[in-house]
Protein backbone atom coordinates (compact mmCIF):
# COMPACT_ATOMS: atom_id res chain seq x y z
CA UNK A 1 0.00 0.00 0.00
CA UNK A 2 1.16 3.70 -1.09
CA UNK A 3 1.23 6.36 1.48
CA UNK A 4 2.20 10.18 0.62
CA UNK A 5 3.22 12.34 3.90
CA UNK A 6 2.58 16.17 4.61
CA UNK A 7 1.86 19.04 6.10
CA UNK A 8 -1.37 21.05 5.97
CA UNK A 9 -1.93 24.67 7.86
CA UNK A 10 -5.37 26.11 6.49
CA UNK A 11 -7.18 27.91 8.75
CA UNK A 12 -11.00 26.69 9.98
CA UNK A 13 -12.60 30.03 7.93
CA UNK A 14 -10.58 28.55 4.82
CA UNK A 15 -11.67 25.04 5.11
CA UNK A 16 -15.16 25.97 5.50
CA UNK A 17 -15.45 27.01 1.75
CA UNK A 18 -15.66 23.25 0.62
CA UNK A 19 -19.13 23.14 2.37
CA UNK A 20 -20.43 25.78 -0.01
CA UNK A 21 -19.07 23.50 -2.94
CA UNK A 22 -16.66 26.47 -3.99
CA UNK A 23 -13.29 24.20 -2.62
CA UNK A 24 -14.22 20.60 -2.85
CA UNK A 25 -10.94 19.08 -3.02
CA UNK A 26 -7.44 19.56 -1.69
CA UNK A 27 -4.40 19.63 -3.56
CA UNK A 28 -1.20 19.25 -1.12
CA UNK A 29 2.64 18.84 -2.00
CA UNK A 30 3.68 15.99 -0.59
CA UNK A 31 6.90 15.54 1.16
CA UNK A 32 8.54 14.02 -1.94
CA UNK A 33 7.56 17.02 -4.07
CA UNK A 34 4.02 14.65 -5.32
CA UNK A 35 1.41 17.12 -6.05
CA UNK A 36 -2.01 14.89 -5.05
CA UNK A 37 -5.38 15.58 -5.21
CA UNK A 38 -8.19 14.01 -2.07
CA UNK A 39 -11.74 14.69 -1.83
CA UNK A 40 -11.57 17.52 1.18
CA UNK A 41 -14.50 16.15 3.20
CA UNK A 42 -12.09 13.56 3.78
CA UNK A 43 -10.15 15.58 6.31
CA UNK A 44 -13.34 16.74 8.25
CA UNK A 45 -12.68 14.92 11.55
CA UNK A 46 -9.45 16.32 11.78
CA UNK A 47 -10.71 20.18 11.83
CA UNK A 48 -10.20 22.29 15.01
CA UNK A 49 -11.39 25.51 15.81
CA UNK A 50 -7.34 26.27 14.17
CA UNK A 51 -8.36 24.96 11.18
CA UNK A 52 -6.84 21.96 9.58
CA UNK A 53 -3.21 21.82 11.20
CA UNK A 54 -0.59 19.11 11.34
CA UNK A 55 1.80 16.09 9.51
CA UNK A 56 -0.79 13.61 7.87
CA UNK A 57 -0.14 10.60 6.14
CA UNK A 58 -2.84 9.24 3.70
CA UNK A 59 -2.90 5.60 2.27
CA UNK A 60 -3.99 4.50 -0.99
CA UNK A 61 -4.47 1.11 -2.45
CA UNK A 62 -2.59 -0.07 -5.33
CA UNK A 63 -4.96 1.22 -7.88
CA UNK A 64 -4.61 4.78 -6.43
CA UNK A 65 -7.97 4.72 -4.13
CA UNK A 66 -8.17 6.83 -1.27
CA UNK A 67 -7.74 4.01 2.24
CA UNK A 68 -7.27 5.71 5.18
CA UNK A 69 -5.78 9.07 6.67
CA UNK A 70 -3.90 9.00 10.16
CA UNK A 71 -2.47 12.71 11.69
CA UNK A 72 1.49 12.38 12.62
CA UNK A 73 1.43 15.61 14.43
CA UNK A 74 -0.85 18.69 15.56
Amino acid sequence: MRFFTFSLNIPYQVFLQHYSGSASQLMVYTDCGLKVQFPAVRFRSFVTQAGLVGRFKVFVTADNRFDRIERLTN
